[in-house]
């Protein structure tokens, strides 16, 4: 079955250690299930940086992504214009996300990908 997705968007960061527990939480809770709501959002979902090992021209690698952040979130989307949005700045603004979980992050990466024909 082919996706409708056309783009995928990564928003990845880093937060204060002693906020990640309501990170995590308004992520899962409120932010993630809201911005799913938006017209054109095909997908969302979390990843969390973890440690790295693999071949690479025969020799076991341990890969270290020096400045990565932490935390990503993946959303497909069905075109770019979902993130300009009224829904989608609703969405990414509702909620304890702006108040309890912005203020304490960092390192912030927001990259957009047109999907290529497959």
């Amino acid at each position: 079955m082919a996706t409708q997705a056309k783009f995928v968007f990564t928003a990845s960061m880093d937060v204060d250690p002693d906020k990640e527990a309501v990170f995590n939480e308004v992520y899962d809770t409120e932010h993630i299930p809201l911005i799913r709501k938006v017209p054109g959002v095909v997908s969302a979902r979390r990843t969390t940086l973890v440690p790295l090992k693999m071949f690479i021209g025969g020799e076991l690698k341990t890969l270290v992504a020096e400045g990565e952040p932490k935390y990503s979130a993946i959303y497909e989307l069905e075109s770019a214009e979902v993130l300009t949005s009224e829904a989608w700045a609703r969405a990414v603004d509702a909620g304890r996300w702006p108040a309890e979980v912005r203020p304490y992050t960092r390192n912030r990466r927001h990259v957009l990908r047109r999907l290529d024909p497959s």
